[in-house]
């Protein structure tokens, strides 16, 4: 067995992928750039692991002699890739960082709608957990302090817009009210 290849290494993620339940990419980081050099190899490997991990009611995969960690949630596909010598801890640990992170960003509404309305956060979070292939963090609450992602910032929800529009026909409905006391008021005079 040759030494060099368990080796410990920091350099502990292959890849970080997010797919819808299609199987197109909407979020996928490379970090290993001999693994799959070009666009091409790289959607053929995303809709390798998703065929096999789609259907499957597992949380961990082997395919092409990677370790790949996966959770699903509505219309999204998480998917932390490493070497197959990997820990499988340690790559769930960065894979439920990853998604309890954007589960409190985005309000515990982790769809693919929502995702794409926040994706600029999406990305910070990935950047935040993982850097070049190395794990920095792996506690959601530090993640969400490190990219200073404030909820209050993302587009407004269904429940702020009803409350805007409530608010404007309340505003409405004084002016009107007011309007109908100046008319009634001026003809009596």
């Amino acid at each position: 067995m040759d030494f060099m290849a368990l080796e410990p290494s920091l350099y502990t993620v292959k890849a970080v992928l997010i797919l819808d339940n299609d199987g197109n990419r909407l979020l996928s980081k490379y970090y290993d750039t001999a693994l799959y050099p070009s666009m091409k190899e790289q959607k053929n490997f995303e809709k390798s692991v998703f065929n096999k991990s789609h259907k499957a009611d597992n949380e961990i995969a082997f395919l092409e002699g990677l370790t790949i960690v996966y959770k699903s949630s509505v219309d999204l596909f998480f998917y932390v890739v490493g070497s197959a010598q990997e820990n499988e801890l340690m790559l769930m640990m960065v894979l439920n960082c990853l998604f309890d992170t954007l589960s409190q960003i985005l309000r515990k509404n982790v769809e693919k709608r929502f995702l794409l309305d926040n994706l600029d956060g999406v990305f910070l979070v990935v950047d935040e957990i993982i850097d070049g292939g190395i794990i920095l963090e792996s506690d959601p609450q530090q993640v969400i302090q490190k990219v200073n992602y404030r909820v209050d910032e993302s587009p407004l929800s269904e429940q702020s817009v009803a409350q805007h529009i409530s608010q404007k026909l309340a505003v409405t409905s004084t002016v009107l009210q007011s309007a109908k006391e100046q008319i009634k008021w001026s003809i009596l005079k």
